[in-house]
Order: C-alpha cells, then structure tokens, then sequence
C-alpha cells in the first residue's frame, strides 16, 4: 500500500521564479552534522538517476519523471529514523533543501552525469552537476562520481584521469569523494557493467588508487552475487564500501538478505540506495526504509 502523497510545487516552482537567491541562502542556513554518526555506518538514500535520465523503476519506465511522487517519496524515505541523509544531483538537493527537509542531514552531491544511458557516449561521462568547488562553497558533505571503465574504449582514460582530479580536489577540501566504479564493455552496442567478482575486485582497486590521496576516498560498490565474491571484493582495499541497491527486485526480501550479509564484512560500513527503496514492490516507502536501516548493525542513533 503507498504511504507517500504528490507534493505541492507551486511555491517551489514560485521560490525559483522570483527568489531564485533563496537557493543560495538555504544551502547556507543548512544545519549540518557529522558525515559519520555514533554507529559508523551509513545509511543514504540516491536520487541522482534523473540528472542521467534514468528514470525507470521497477516495470515503470518514467517512475521518477514525476517530481511531485519523487520529492514526496524523498521526505518519507529522509523522516524514517536511522536515515543519514540523500545522494543526488543540485536540482534534486535544491527542491528538498526549499522544502527543509535536509537540515542535520548529510548531503552527497552528484557530480558526473553526462553518460547517458543508450548513447554513443555514454562510457564519457563528464561533469556536468557539482564539481568539488562547487561542493564546497554549498557546504555539501562530500561528492560521488560514476566511474565505468571499458578496456575497448580509449574514452576510458580521460574518465578516470578527470575523476582522479575530483577525489584530489575534493580531498584538499578534506570532503569525502564517494567513487562508484564498474569494469564494463558493449554488448551490441549497449554499455553493460561486469557484476562478476573479478570484475567488481578490478574496479574496486583501481578506484581506490585514484588522486593524490586516498584519505578521503570511500567505495559505492554493487552486491557480488556469485559465492564468496563479496567476500573477495570487502578484502581487496581498506576503504570504507558502501553498497549501491541497483534494479528493484520483484523480491525485495532476497535484496534485503544479501545486503544483510554484505554488512558484516569488516569493509562495508553502509548503504546508498534509492530506487529500491524508494519504489518497492508493495509501495511502502517507510516500510522498505526500515528494514534497510535494520540490516545496519549498531544504527540505532537516527
């Protein structure tokens, strides 16, 4: 049954129309908090698919095209105890920041999203949302970039050396650069990531050797369904991992129950998910997002 209700945006669409400035001041007055709580794990909702077009959930094609559902579901997801806070690109941020709904939270700002899905340049993708200077002045916590790697594709190189600027710029600010990476590859013209183990340990390493720190650097990185593979991947770096949620799943329980597992390797510190639980199966956002906060041990101080 959904618990979520469409959120009015007349006075949003209205603050942008005529005080546009009030962006700028609420990024300012934003309350802020420690990126890492009393628990040390994270828990993070992502809302950064749209600046990508990527806006399928589930057997929905344009679930989130619509803003209203989205933000609605957001504020549920974010007002469910043990949330951290929201990964996603500035018009997303800005929407909930007007609305207040992040005060005391974390805020993750979504860097590179020029790779659109199904085009021909998808494997060079860009910054074109926040970039480290940008992070900082709108005193977000950290920033995340998508980092695909395809060993055919000599657009690959220019990726990783512009995402090793931003972990090293993002450093030198002492902000957290989140990286997500992927080895993947065309398959009949459409870039696919390797979810294997080997493919998932490669990525991980090569991210973590990124700029001219790792200090800073933490891992977004997807559950190895194979036997033992995440195992492999929690023991190829030191950085803290963070589990990314990927598809929804017509059975959010097995979800559920290989991120349970993945949560008690010594590495993986949290999740960072978003269209999993926020469009699960049955439409029970809080639901969803109580029982992913529940699989984080020690997350009992909201």
């Amino acid at each position: 049954m959904a618990d979520t209700s469409r959120v009015e945006v007349s006075e949003l669409v209205s603050l942008r129309m005529c005080e546009p400035g009030a962006v700028a001041a609420a990024y300012t007055a934003r309350a802020r908090r420690p990126l890492v709580g009393r628990s040390g794990r994270l828990m993070v909702i992502a809302a950064d698919h749209p600046a990508r077009g990527a806006l399928r959930a589930g057997d929905r094609s344009m679930a989130m095209a619509d803003r209203p559902d989205l933000l609605a579901r957001l504020l549920v997801a974010l007002t469910r105890p043990g949330v951290d806070g929201v990964l996603a690109a500035p018009d997303v941020v800005e929407d909930l920041l007007l609305l207040g709904a992040l005060e005391n939270k974390v805020v993750i700002g979504s860097m590179n999203r020029a790779g659109l899905p199904g085009t021909a340049f998808e494997i060079d993708d860009r910054f074109t949302a926040y970039d480290p200077e940008g992070i900082a002045r709108a005193r977000l916590d950290a920033g995340k970039m998508l980092l695909r790697i395809d060993s055919a594709d000599g657009a690959s190189a220019a990726a990783l050396h512009r995402c090793a600027q931003a972990v090293s710029a993002l450093a030198g600010r002492g902000l957290m650069a989140l990286v997500e990476p992927f080895m993947a590859r065309r398959d009949d013209g459409r870039l696919v990531n390797d979810l294997t183990a080997d493919a998932v340990v490669q990525s991980a390493v090569i991210a973590a050797g990124l700029g001219t720190t790792s200090a800073y650097t933490w891992l977004k990185l997807p559950v190895v369904a194979e036997p033992g593979g995440m195992e492999r991947v929690a023991a190829a770096t030191t950085l803290p991992i963070v589990l990314l949620g990927g598809e929804v799943q017509g059975d959010p329980d097995e979800s559920y129950a290989r991120w349970e597992k993945a949560l008690a390797l010594p590495t993986v510190r949290g999740l960072v998910v978003g269209r999993s639980l926020l469009y699960p199966p049955d439409g029970d956002v809080a639901a969803a997002v109580d029982t992913a906060v529940s699989l984080l041990p020690g997350k009992e101080d909201a």
